[in-house]
């Protein structure tokens, strides 16, 4: 192997970082050097409670609430998450008895695992095709029909050799041809094909060098030109041989281009606008940690916003070939930067995206652009009640069921309502003893008819009672009159007027189920809850009614509790508001309550206890999945 290649693979280039990536970061609820360190704020912006600081474009410390900083230095692109030198391959070349992996068999394989520059490994047999070597085969390979005789067939090879190739990348010139051959011989013998990414050398070679340079990419040519120690001769140990050399060599020229990752490798292979691939450079600053990103425009104008795990890793996605949405495409023509918010851990970062995006109305932006433009059901407050949807919840105390999604999801949650309370459907308002005329829904018994005086107040005022009773938790009285109907219909063979009311009140368990659960989550001050973050620390939040105030982690082998309390303290003020949701939007409180729910997740302090009404609709949620089920089965099934 030529020095150069040897040192390109095994080399880490690394870039100094920039004198503001290396001062310390944010007060991050993680650990270093086995200390406990502080949490992070959510009112970094010095404005009123809960805004959020507009990032800037390089990395800032985040409201430090003590001397004890994490400090956190640039990554280097050696330090992405597959980097070439931590990568074990295995370059592979068969010898067939022709070109065809449906007719044709194969006659040698040979294999070598490298990693980081280093030979790890080699595999090499002769293999029993079962059948004659054509002579012109013969001749270019000198494999004849006497060396393969006492060969093994490839049904005893081929199990070793995928053993020998387990958790590697196969690399091959030419890699359809050799890997297509393999999994033809796997599908014979009915052994599932394990999946191993692939490379193909010819594709880099594309890639990484000029037609000028290299007017042809056949192995021997390419093995001259990078002065390989192999000379390959269709000999499938030797060709595999040359191949490292080869491969090696690309690696260095590609080195030079920013390629140093196996993602970054694999994307050479596609077709890629030059455009989008010139503005990778704008992930280059971005840690490795989860967060929040910002893609700016000309006029610092924000175009799309999102979340990851990996800040550094998802933004230079965006600039490869595995980006195939058109809408974001064009976004990509007009960024300019890149800002970031680095988060303690995933939820942050969801609850960060939804309040930016709802301050900034990102063009690029399809959800969460309007997180408070849901709709609720209510009743009025009149002398007659009436169930109405409205966008925006009551500021009194009142009944109130929600939030929907869409206005027609609310809308059918009451007529699931009316279905069995016989509460008034028009919207005229009434006085206390209306003369009216009754519409068609009183002979229907659908009504009791107050607007000609048919009803009282005091004996109307039963309806809303019933829908009162059920939104708080005290009855489900109405639910299992639904249940009544649907078994009365269903037991008349009125199949499709059953499917109906199965439908409605599924749909109504799901709406009073998500009010009862959003409702006492919100109405707690303050609550401390803690998930494993699967390294054996801990994910922390702090939620007073219903909004996220305080983030934090603490790691493997720290006290959670002293990393808990410095949380309470520099939390941000939450002062509920009115309404049935307090603290925050829908969608955010949502957010936190499915996030809290999670099996795993526990309990640290809570201010009030966290508990559900003893008829709440949650005991309706086996009915409600079977509902859905059916539905969706019905909705799949082929009609003709």
């Amino acid at each position: 192997m030529p020095a150069s290649a040897r040192a390109a693979a095994r080399r880490a280039p690394r870039r100094p970082a920039p004198a503001a990536d290396r001062a310390p970061r944010r007060a991050a609820p993680s650990a270093r050097a086995g200390r406990p360190v502080p949490c992070r704020r959510f009112n970094t912006s010095g404005g009123r409670p809960g805004a959020l600081s507009v990032p800037s474009p390089t990395v800032r410390p985040v409201s430090p609430i003590s001397p004890v900083r994490d400090i956190e230095v640039q990554a280097s692109f050696d330090e992405l998450d597959d980097p070439l030198r931590e990568i074990t391959f295995v370059v592979v070349d068969l010898e067939t008895t022709g070109g065809s992996a449906v007719t044709e068999m194969i006659t040698e394989i040979g294999a070598v695992k490298v990693r980081g520059g280093e030979v790890l490994g080699e595999f090499a047999t002769l293999v029993d095709p079962g059948r004659a070597i054509p002579p012109q085969i013969t001749m270019l390979t000198g494999i004849s029909d006497a060396m393969v005789m006492d060969a093994p067939r490839i049904d005893a090879v081929l199990p070793a050799f995928l053993e020998f190739t387990r958790g590697t990348v196969l690399v091959a010139h030419n890699a359809r041809f050799d890997i297509g051959f393999l999994k033809a011989a796997c599908a014979r013998q009915g052994l599932p094909w394990p999946g191993n990414a692939v490379l193909d050398t010819v594709l880099l070679a594309r890639r990484a060098l000029s037609k000028d340079e290299a007017p042809s990419l056949r192995l021997g040519a390419l093995a001259r030109l990078f002065g390989a120690r192999t000379t390959p001769d269709h000999r499938a140990l030797h060709d595999a041989r040359a191949t490292v050399d080869v491969l090696h060599a690309l690696f260095e020229r590609l080195g030079g281009l920013g390629v140093q990752s196996l993602a970054e490798l694999q994307e050479l292979g596609r077709d890629v606008r030059p455009a989008q691939r010139r503005k990778r450079h704008l992930a280059d600053h971005l840690p490795q940690a989860p967060g929040v990103y910002l893609f700016r425009g000309p006029s610092d104008e924000v175009l799309y916003v999102g979340t990851s795990k990996n800040l550094r890793r998802r933004v230079r996605s965006y600039f490869g070939a595995g980006e195939l949405r058109g809408r974001i495409k064009q976004m990509l023509t007009l960024a300019v930067r890149v800002d970031h918010v680095v988060c303690a851990h995933g939820l942050e970062a969801n609850v960060r995206e939804q309040r930016l995006i709802a301050a900034h109305l990102p063009p690029y932006n399809k959800r969460s652009r309007m997180p408070d433009k849901v709709s609720w059901v209510v009743l009025t407050r009149e002398t007659f009640p009436r169930l109405s949807v409205v966008s925006t919840p009551p500021l009194v105390e009142s009944v109130c069921l929600g939030p929907f999604g869409t206005r027609q999801a609310a809308q059918n949650a009451v007529e699931a309502l009316q279905e069995v309370v016989r509460i008034r459907r028009c919207s005229v308002r009434l006085s206390r003893t209306p003369k009216g005329t009754p519409c068609a829904l009183a002979e229907l018994d659908k009504c009791g008819a107050p607007c000609a005086g048919r009803e009282s107040a005091e004996d109307y005022a039963g309806h809303p009672t019933r829908i009162a009773d059920l939104v708080r938790g005290s009855s489900d009285e109405v639910l299992a009159r639904l249940r009544e109907e649907l078994e009365r219909l269903s037991g008349q063979g009125r199949f499709d007027q059953a499917a109906r009311v199965r439908d409605r009140l599924a749909a109504l368990v799901d709406a009073v189920d998500r009010r009862q659960r959003l409702g006492a989550f919100a109405a707690i001050e303050e609550m401390v809850a803690a998930q494993p973050d699967g390294h054996g620390g801990w994910d922390l939040v702090v939620i007073r009614f219903g909004r996220l105030v305080a983030s934090g982690r603490a790691r493997r082998g720290i006290d959670p509790m002293p990393v808990v309390d410095l949380l309470q303290a520099s939390a941000e003020t939450a002062l509920p508001g009115n309404g049935p949701l307090p603290g925050a939007s829908a969608e955010e409180t949502t957010t936190l309550l499915r996030w809290v729910e999670t099996p795993g997740t526990r309990l640290v302090r809570t201010t009030a206890p966290w508990s559900s009404p003893a008829r709440a609709a949650g005991r309706w949620r086996p009915f409600a999945a079977a509902a859905h089920l059916a539905r969706s089965d019905l909705l799949r099934r082929p009609w003709s």
